[in-house]
This record gives structure tokens, sequence and C-alpha cells, in this order.
């Protein structure tokens, strides 16, 4: 007979409870990151990105930044409603390589010491690959995939 400690009921039931809203709080979540970055570059001057988004995309016409800004948007609103989840990962996955340009056109502006020391601009791309991360775990769901807190072996 296996002896059920307090830690280890209250374990279980916060356990089931992040199995049980994990998934929707990290999809809301991404959903209020991509739509609030992305209208923050509908205003110039309000997005700390603005600039590097400028420099990295200089072979394209100045109004792509609101492009850019609508596609986030659209991926937010996606994440946000839960619908057209599998567009919604695929403009993610789209727009994400064009997020990482800046390490490879712009050392300056995201290095202080390569490959060790990232600026500010740095840490906010290489953040990215958690959102790339949650991106895959999301798009594992989209055939009604689901965590559980004490899966079957």
């Amino acid at each position: 007979m296996t002896r059920v400690t307090w830690f280890d009921q209250v374990d279980g039931m916060i356990t089931r409870w992040m199995a049980r809203h994990g998934l929707t709080l990290l999809r809301v979540g991404m959903g209020v990151v991509f739509f609030w970055f992305g209208a923050l570059k509908l205003f110039p001057g309000l997005s700390p990105a603005e600039q590097l988004v400028k420099a990295t995309t200089f072979f394209l016409p100045g109004w792509f930044v609101y492009v850019l800004a609508v596609w986030e948007m659209v991926i937010g609103l996606g994440f946000i409603t839960g619908k057209g989840m599998r567009l919604t990962i695929l403009l993610l996955f789209l727009q994400m390589p064009g997020t990482m340009l800046p390490l490879v056109l712009l050392p300056s502006a995201v290095w202080t010491q390569f490959p060790f020391a990232l600026t500010l601009e740095g840490q906010y791309i290489i953040k990215n690959l958690v959102l790339v991360a949650a991106g895959i775990v999301l798009g594992g769901t989209v055939r009604g995939g689901y965590l559980e807190d004490r899966p079957r072996r």
C-alpha cells in the first residue's frame, strides 16, 4: 500500500490544473504578446523594435513595417481566439526567420561580444526561440493533442 502524503495530494492538484489550463494559457499569452507588439508598430516611435526592423528590412519599402505590424496582430488574434490555428502557426513560422535576420545582417546591433554577450536588442531576438518552441507545442495540438498530468505508460 502506498502512503499518499499531503505534498503528493497538493502536487497532484497543481499538476492537474497545469495540464488542464497550460495550453490555453500558453496560446492566449502568445496571442497577447504578438498582438501587442504588432499594434505598437502601427504607431511610429512606440515600438522598441521599430528601428531594428527598419534597419534590417532596408531593402523593402518603408511601409513594410505596417505589413509586419498587421501580420503580427493576425498571429496574435489567431492565438487569442484559438481559431485557424494551422494558419496562425504557419504565419508564425514564416515570420520567425525574419526576426532572426539582425543576428546576421546587423551583428553590431545584437552582440557586444560575439557569440556570448547580447545587447538588449539581441536578447529581444533570442527570446523568439521560446516563441518558436511554444508554437511547436501548440502545433502538436491542432489534431486534438493535449497535456496529461499522468500519462499512461
